[in-house]
């Protein structure tokens, strides 16, 4: 076992995402139903009768804050879900890499400790998908100068998780 970690949204952060999101729009929720889209306070998909929100997100601008990181132009937001209310969490014993969808194409951005894009790779989810994304975060993290990667789908750019340098 590695120590890469998905990580979700945070919740101190969530609970602000659903007052104002980070383009400076009102959340709006409401009742999903069909289900399936990813939830990134949860890490996994919407049940039907779910009440969710699509809000604007920037992760490399959150963790920027708290880092001191300097990102500049390659801060971006765009949409995520995430429930309506305060909920659990990911759950123990879940999907250690969430949204693993086999044959599906993600993206493993990397960047460095001022948060600027120093490298990428694509990753089509193989079978056992938690061993194609150990080699791809090994492969990201064998380069000193990484400090995190997000996983995004490379159809709408959806920014899916995060993973930090493992400590130690």
């Amino acid at each position: 076992m590695t120590g890469y970690e998905a990580r979700p949204i945070e919740p101190a952060v969530l609970k602000e995402l659903r007052d104002t999101d980070d383009a400076g729009r009102p959340c709006v929720p409401y009742t999903e139903r069909e289900g399936g889209s990813p939830l990134r306070c949860c890490l996994r998909g919407v049940e039907p009768g779910e009440r969710i929100a699509l809000v604007s997100y920037a992760p490399l601008r959150r963790w920027a804050a708290a880092t001191w990181a300097r990102p500049g132009a390659y801060d971006e937001q765009g949409p995520v879900y995430i429930h309506a209310e305060e909920c659990e969490g990911p759950a123990a014993g879940g999907d250690r890499y969430p949204f693993a969808r086999v044959g599906a194409l993600r993206t493993v951005r990397r960047y460095n400790a001022d948060g600027h894009i120093v490298g990428g790779r694509l990753l089509e989810i193989p079978a056992d998908a938690s061993r194609g994304f150990d080699e791809a975060f090994a492969e990201a993290f064998a380069d000193p100068e990484v400090a995190l990667v997000h996983v995004r789908a490379v159809e709408y750019g959806c920014f899916h998780f995060e993973v930090r340098r493992p400590q130690g």
